[in-house]
This record gives C-alpha cells, structure tokens and sequence, in this order.
C-alpha cells in the first residue's frame, strides 16, 4: 500500500483525484531546479501548494516574487532603475540573491547563458540574483503556488493568461488525455489568443458543444482558447515539458496546419472545424475576437 508520495509538477485536480481514489495519503509536493539556488517544500500537505514561506528560511536564502512584464519579456523596473516586489496573492517572477550561501554556478561551457540566468542591479545597485524563470504566487497564509514559465505565460485583451491554469481546466474533460495551452498572434490583434493542442483519449471522439460549454462555464472570456488542434502526440522537451514555439508559430491556419483544427464558435455554442471562410473572416478582422 502506498502511503507516501513525493515530487513536483502535481497538479491540484489530480492531487484530489488521487486522494478521494487511494485514500488519505500523504503527498510532498516541492518545487526546485537542478541549477537554481533556492527550492520549496510542501511539509504540510496543502493542495495545489509547492512550498510555504517561511521566516528563517527567507533570512538565510533571500528570495522574492517581482513584477513581470510578460510581453516585453522582463522585469518591471521604477523610476530608480530597481524591481518591483509583488504583494500576495499577486503573481511575480521569483529571484533569488547569489551568495556563498545560495551560489549559483551556472552552465557548463555556456557563458552567455549563465550570465542570461542572472539579473543584476535588481534592489541595489551591485547586487545579483538568479532568475529562476518561473511565475509563482504567495497567498495571505503563506502558501507557494507555481503559476507559469515566463515564456509560456501570454497577454490578450490586457490580461495575462497562465497557460497551465488553462491546460487544468481542459484536462478535466474525459475524452482529452492531454492537452498543451499556448498563445498564437491575430493579425490585427495585439497579444496572443489562446490556442490548446490536444490529445484524445483512446476510444474517444471531439466533442465541440461539450468542450464550449466547459470553458465558457469555467473559465474567463479572455482566458479561453478560441482555437483547438487534434493531434495523435503532443512533443515534449528532454525535461518533458511541452513543446510550445512551433505550435505557437505554426498558428491555426488551416492552409498550413495539416491536423484538424476547431474554432470556437460563440454563435454554434460550439467549437467548430476551422474552415479557410473562417480563417480569412478572422485575419481580415471581420469577425470579432
């Protein structure tokens, strides 16, 4: 009987799921990197967390969550040049200062990334901390949650759209196995719309009306993805994360991509096969996003 199960990148629903299934075991979810110079641990077995502030842990390794600009692509500096801290409940990329006790040694060979990896000047002038590359969020009770990578969060309608949260959303529908959420530019738009690639599962069939209704029931107008592509795999990184870029730059032209592709449809309440019609009512702006 298994009593104990430790990792990361354990999403919530699947947490409960394991829960209500298997029984009240105990789940340790933690958060780090090979490289990095500062990692969290879930002690206490809350849901959907990846660590807990703690007082003398943050004395000795002296992290914090900043402001982000996500379409720019870096920190948010003030007037002073320095960055931003963010106030709980509000996501922010997560830095941690380098020093003997939390060193960072960068990568092997690769100057030029090490030194990407590292921020400089960020609260005073001289200092240095390691960008971890992730978007995370404190609660009021001190809770650390993982948001996003910086790279895979994208901004449409003036809000920024975590393509994990949306990915938990969409894999809650039985006939989807799983489904990788990312954002496509819109001639005419500014920002990226949602798009999600996605496997069925084994013996299943898309479902528009059923799809349309649990996004529009579950999440927010500018979170939805209004574009979904079928496809047999979906690509993983070495560290088995999904592939977005090409995704993202193949888009959801219909000339182009050659797997079956689906628009929703706020007319249909449906997501619908994405004809070359629809495609050119969208890039010649005659249909409203």
């Amino acid at each position: 009987m298994v009593r104990l199960a430790v990792g990361n990148g354990l999403r919530a629903d699947i947490w409960r799921e394991f829960i209500r299934r298997f029984g009240d075991m105990r789940i340790f979810e933690f958060y780090a990197a090979t490289e990095g110079n500062v990692g969290f641990a879930n002690y206490s077995g809350k849901i959907g967390a990846v660590g807990r502030m703690n007082y003398f842990h943050k004395k000795i390794v002296q992290y914090e969550l900043i402001k982000y600009d996500v379409e720019k692509d870096e920190p948010v500096r003030d007037e002073n040049g320095y960055c931003i801290k963010v106030p709980k409940g509000e996501v922010g990329l997560l830095v941690c200062k380098i020093t003997q006790v939390a060193p960072f040694s960068g990568y092997a060979g690769s100057k030029s990334l090490t030194e990407k990896k590292k921020l400089r000047n960020v609260f005073q002038n001289g200092d240095v901390y390691f960008n971890s590359g992730d978007l995370l969020m404190v609660d009021r009770d001190n809770f650390i949650y993982f948001h996003d990578r910086v790279g895979d969060t994208f901004r449409w309608k003036g809000e920024n759209v975590a393509t994990t949260e949306v990915a938990d959303i969409l894999g809650l529908i039985n006939f989807i196995q799983e489904v990788n959420v990312y954002g496509v530019s819109v001639p005419g738009h500014e920002g990226r719309i949602g798009m999600a690639s996605i496997r069925l599962a084994d013996g299943c069939e898309f479902n528009g009306e059923i799809l349309y209704k649990h996004v529009t029931d579950s999440l927010p107008l500018y979170a939805r993805p209004y574009f979904v592509r079928i496809q047999d795999a979906l690509e993983v990184t070495g560290t088995f994360k999904y592939r977005k870029v090409q995704l993202a730059q193949e888009g959801f032209n219909p000339a182009v991509v050659k797997d079956a592709l689906y628009f929703g449809d706020d007319k249909e309440k449906a997501y619908v096969p994405l004809t070359e019609e629809i495609y050119n009512s969208i890039c010649s702006n005659r249909r409203k996003l």
